[in-house]
C-alpha cells in the first residue's frame, strides 16, 4: 500500500460569505474548521451550514429582530426549522441552517480578552457549530458543558482553547 493516499473523509459542507469590510478574517480557515467541528459532532457529509461574515449594523437588526436586543452581537446560529428542508428525501442535502458572525464586535472582544481577532473568530465559529446542534448556555450547567466542548473543539483543531466561553 506504499505511496497511496488515503481519500479524505467526506466532511459536511460550509458554505462561507465574507459580507464585511471591517475585520479581514481567513474565510477558507473558518469554514475548514467548522466543517471539522461538525463532522467531529457526528454530523452527515450530505448536510449543509452557511457561515457569514456580516457587518455590525447588520448584525444589530438581526440581534433585534430575533433576540429584542438592541445592538450587535458576536454570532447567532439559526437553525433550519422546515422539518422537510432538513430531512429531504434520501440523498438530498440536509440543511441545518446559518451561521452569522460580525468580525467587528468579534475584535473587540478580542481586545477584551487579550487574544487574537483569529482565536476569537475561531471560538465564534465553534460556537455557532453548537448552537446548530442544540447546545445552549442558558443555565450554568448547560454554559459549563458547552465551554468544555468548545474548548475540546479548539484543542482538537490545533486552536486555542485559552477563551473558550
Amino acid at each position: 500500500m506504499s505511496g497511496l493516499i488515503a481519500p479524505a473523509a467526506a466532511v459536511p459542507e460550509v458554505q462561507g460569505s465574507d459580507e464585511q469590510d471591517d475585520a479581514s478574517v481567513d474565510l477558507d480557515g473558518l469554514v475548514a474548521l467548522a466543517e471539522s467541528v461538525l463532522a467531529a459532532e457526528g454530523v452527515p457529509d450530505n448536510a449543509e451550514v452557511s457561515l457569514v461574515m456580516i457587518p455590525v449594523d447588520e448584525m444589530s437588526e438581526l440581534n433585534e429582530a430575533h433576540r429584542g436586543k438592541t445592538g450587535p452581537t458576536d454570532v447567532l446560529s439559526f437553525t433550519i426549522d422546515d422539518d422537510e428542508a432538513v430531512e429531504g428525501p434520501a440523498g438530498s442535502v440536509v440543511l441545518l441552517g446559518d451561521i452569522v458572525i460580525c468580525p467587528a464586535v468579534a475584535a473587540a472582544n478580542a481586545l477584551e480578552h487579550e487574544v487574537s481577532l483569529a482565536a476569537e473568530l475561531e471560538l465564534l465559529v465553534v460556537h455557532g457549530c453548537l448552537h446548530l446542534l442544540g447546545w445552549d448556555h442558558e443555565v450554568d450547567a448547560e454554559a459549563e458543558a458547552m465551554e468544555a466542548r468548545e474548548a475540546e473543539h479548539l484543542r482538537r483543531f490545533g486552536r486555542s482553547a485559552d477563551r473558550a466561553r
